[in-house]
């Protein structure tokens, strides 16, 4: 037996609610912009993911028109830094609704760090910093997707094997439903199935 909903019998608010709460674990985009009188803005956006691998492209959403995407459509750039567990409490603070003449990183506490390609400052707090320059942002309904080419990875060393980030050191963050995170849990590994070793009747025809 299920529940059904609808969203034409749902209020908007309440159906956000239930994708929320549904469409998890959620990696979260902190992004860090400056505005064009020069205040530097750090949030985070919990709809996020990779767009493209070649070129490079990272993509979120803002829901609504925030500081983060003024800031954005301004420059035409920003960085998204890994939101890991230890920074939880400061992850959550820059989630305030902050004026725009305040800074988010005095606000948490955080600290800039100079990016290689962009005017836009990393969290230095964080294990990974990537350099973006907006490549195009797409208006849906009450939201905007933004893409950003990424120019630049910046990776701490503490976090690397060899060239690859163990995800047991970059303990990221994740968004769940309501007020509630989530952290990395286990992980297992699991290769996948080429099609020619698919027993049966799924093997390629000779």
């Amino acid at each position: 037996m299920r529940t059904d909903f609808s969203p034409s019998a749902t209020s908007a608010h309440d159906f956000y609610r239930l994708l929320t709460a549904v469409v998890v674990p959620r990696p979260i985009a902190w992004v860090s912009s400056v505005s064009p009188e020069g205040v530097d803005n750090v949030a985070p956006h919990s709809f996020f993911t990779v767009a493209s691998t070649n070129p490079p492209i990272v993509q979120f959403t803002s829901v609504g028109e925030k500081d983060s995407l003024r800031n954005i459509n301004a420059s035409g750039e920003f960085v998204v830094n890994l939101a890991p567990a230890a920074l939880l409490e400061e992850v959550n603070a820059t989630g305030t609704n902050f004026p725009p003449d305040t800074s988010e990183f005095d606000a948490a506490g955080l600290t800039r760090e100079p990016s290689l390609t962009v005017a836009a400052p990393r969290v230095k707090e964080s294990p990974v910093a990537l350099e973006c320059r907006l490549h195009s942002v797409l208006p849906i309904g009450d939201s905007t997707l933004v893409f950003g080419e990424v120019t630049h990875a910046a990776v701490s060393d503490d976090v690397l094997d060899g060239s690859h980030p163990r995800i047991d050191l970059l303990e990221p963050l994740a968004r769940l439903g309501l007020d509630e995170w989530g952290t990395l849990g286990d992980v297992q590994d699991l290769t996948r199935i080429r099609l020619k070793d698919w027993p049966g009747h799924f093997r390629p025809k000779e």
